[in-house]
């Protein structure tokens, strides 16, 4: 088996897999990394060509420059994309170029799966992992469709991706085949 780009299980004319994939990619995200990258480089050059004599202030800003340049950089670039994969057992989440944070639902755990066609981080507080206890989790990388996963317990599992409704017709699809509340 193997990956097909863009919420695809298979070429028009060739035969299909088992794996869906999906992404969805944020490009703004990069600008708040170079602010990160500008931030850390402002404290380096503040501690390499400081003029000031007392050492408290300068250590203090050299150390806040760059642990809030390290933050902003790291934070924004776990979140420029997400990935999506769907094989015949699970959903796989995977954040960012190191793929983390990472969450991997069974499909033996999803009771279903819904289309949504406007997802904004506004709604969830922010770009990002997200969760609010009256709506749930959400992996939220840009503005636009997405899926809803209803889970078992209870729980939702929102995931901002392309092709979304691609991908809740094959999650649909697996669902009739699995018994719920199985772990395999």
């Amino acid at each position: 088996m193997r990956d097909h780009p863009q919420g695809h299980l298979g070429d028009e004319d060739g035969p299909r897999t088992d794996i869906w994939t999906g992404r969805a990619t944020n490009r703004v995200q990069w600008l708040l990394a170079l602010a990160g990258a500008a931030c850390m480089a402002l404290g380096i050059e503040l501690a390499v060509d400081s003029a000031w004599t007392s050492g408290a202030p300068l250590v203090m800003s050299v150390v806040g420059c760059i642990a809030a340049g390290l933050l902003v950089l790291f934070g924004t670039l776990a979140f420029v994309h997400v990935d999506l994969r769907l094989d015949r057992e699970c959903l796989e989440v995977r954040c960012g170029h190191i793929g983390v944070p990472r969450r991997r639902i069974p499909l033996s755990h999803v009771a279903g799966a819904d289309f949504t066609p406007q997802i904004t981080p506004r709604h969830w507080g922010g770009w990002g992992y997200r969760w609010r206890p009256e709506k749930g989790t959400a992996v939220v990388v840009r503005r636009g469709e997405g899926i809803v996963l209803r889970l078992w317990d209870g729980h939702t599992f929102t995931i901002t991706v392309d092709n979304a409704e691609s991908a809740v017709h094959v999650i649909r699809e697996r669902l009739r085949t699995i018994t719920p509340g199985t772990a395999r």
